[in-house]
């Protein structure tokens, strides 16, 4: 009996074994095979970034090659895939002295072309213009942002709504009234003195649609320089008590708010038949800034193609001149020339100046737009990873729908003078769909009827998107 209760037992005990060996292989089994995925997906993934790379330091040699032809002494040296440091030649004076910083300006700049080719064929989607249905959609647009762009408020907050309205209902249309690629060549003019060594004025004129700054006169005195042509100026606060003197009876030419409303810019816009608007642009920290930037903000947003006259200045230039006045301080010339070429060298805008009136602008040299169209999906896919399938709308965060039979108010106000209410003034806000150029239509049809909006400050990836019907266009 020993014996076979002994061998008993001993099967028994022998079963777990076996059982215990079974789970072991199969949980190697399964260890192997979870290895062997993560090594293929791995190796796929590297595979992939592997290809981005390539495309982008292919590009990034053209950018190089673009600088070295058209950058008028600037050198671009490539760091990797992405950034490079833009240099002006050797003996070149910086002379422009940094009072805040105690320092001269620097001859070299490092820029990531990733990131700069992602922010500008972004503008190409965007609306610039701050509107009803942007406040409406934002979750803290009443309360928190629009008390932003309100002057003299008296708080950070509007918790008195109805009073908000009053300050922005003059500029504030219902939904954009400038759609990306409604022009297909816009001229971006600058104000600086180097116009009065060109004659610019007819090529200028030629644009399908010309926007300029500020106080910048037009007349038959500079019009061999600047040109005649008047569609779109960019203006600041300080530009309000001159503009009515400006305009000098030109009822159609649209006035962009650059900044904030004032009681300044709401009493002349009452007296005045013109369009005006608020630009919704955002902050970008960078050397190139000014008025001049945010125009060409504005531009890439409504344009296929900009050009700009009256940016460039020397090598060494000591202040900013301007073609109507006396000189006067500015902003770093070296900095914002260095980051105007890269720009032109990211297919973004055309430079035209008096160092390259002589020489024949055939822009073959700059990035063909399918060359910066695949940096543009590679700098993309290693931004948001492999896995992505959020396709044109992934940097949308909030969303808005518009109901197709209320397009909203015109913006105005009961007060306004008999000039205004009796002009054209509201005709961008109710412009009939069908009169847009074709690319336009095609546009709104392939972005899906969607309105994209920019945040705040400089991440790429905080959109504001409001849907429209597509049947309503039609």
């Amino acid at each position: 009996m020993r014996p076979y209760k002994s061998s008993s037992h001993g099967n028994n005990s022998r079963r777990p074994t076996v059982l215990h060996l079974v789970c072991i292989a199969a949980m190697f089994g399964l260890l192997i095979f979870s290895l062997q995925s993560s090594f293929l997906k791995g190796t796929r993934n590297s595979d992939l970034n592997r290809e981005e790379d390539r495309i982008l330091s292919d590009f990034q040699q053209s950018v190089q090659q673009c600088v070295a032809n058209r950058g008028l002494g600037l050198t671009a040296q490539i760091i990797d895939h992405c950034k490079l440091i833009l240099k002006f030649p050797e003996g070149t004076n910086s002379t422009w002295y940094n009072e805040q910083f105690k320092i001269f300006e620097p001859l070299e700049y490092k820029y990531d072309v990733c990131e700069a080719i992602l922010l500008w064929e972004q503008y190409r989607n965007m609306t610039t213009v701050l509107t009803r249905e942007y406040l409406d959609a934002r979750p803290d647009g009443w309360l928190e942002y629009a008390a932003k762009r309100i002057a003299q408020l008296g708080t950070d907050k509007c918790y008195n709504r109805t009073l908000c309205e009053e300050h922005l209902n003059l500029l504030l249309p219902a939904k954009p009234p400038f759609r990306p690629r409604q022009f297909h060549k816009c001229a971006v003019v600058g104000n600086s003195g180097d116009l009065l060594k060109t004659e610019f004025g007819e090529e200028i004129d030629s644009h399908d649609a010309v926007i300029r700054d500020n106080e910048a006169p037009v007349n038959q005195r500079y019009a061999k320089h600047v040109g005649l042509k008047r569609d779109f100026r960019l203006v600041v606060r300080g530009a309000a008590r001159n503009m009515v003197a400006i305009l000098n009876g030109s009822t159609d030419e649209i006035l962009i708010i650059k900044s904030v409303t004032h009681k300044d810019f709401n009493t002349m816009i009452k007296r005045i038949p013109n369009p005006v608007y608020l630009f919704q642009g955002i902050v970008l920290r960078r050397g190139a800034k000014g008025t001049g930037m945010k125009s060409i903000e504005l531009a890439l947003s409504m344009c296929d193609v900009v050009d700009i006259y009256g940016f460039t200045v020397d090598p060494g230039y000591t202040e900013w001149t301007r073609y109507f006045s006396t000189p006067r301080k500015g902003h770093n010339p070296l900095q914002g020339r260095a980051y105007y070429q890269l720009l032109e060298c990211l297919g973004v805008i055309r430079i035209h100046s008096p160092m390259r009136a002589e020489r024949k602008q055939d822009w073959s040299d700059v990035p063909s737009r399918e060359m910066i169209r695949r940096a543009h999906a590679a700098a993309l896919r290693l931004k948001r990873g492999q896995a992505d399938n959020l396709g044109q709308f992934g940097s949308c965060k909030v969303w808005s729908n518009v109901d197709a039979d209320s397009s909203g108010p015109v913006s105005g106000s009961s007060d306004m003078s008999d000039v205004r209410k009796n002009s054209n003034y509201s005709k961008w806000e109710i412009m009939p769909f069908k009169s847009l150029r074709k690319e336009a239509q095609d546009h709104y049809f392939q972005m899906e009827g969607v309105s994209l909006y920019k945040m705040d400050g400089n991440k790429l990836d905080d959109l504001v998107c409001v849907k429209h019907s597509l049947k309503s266009e039609v």
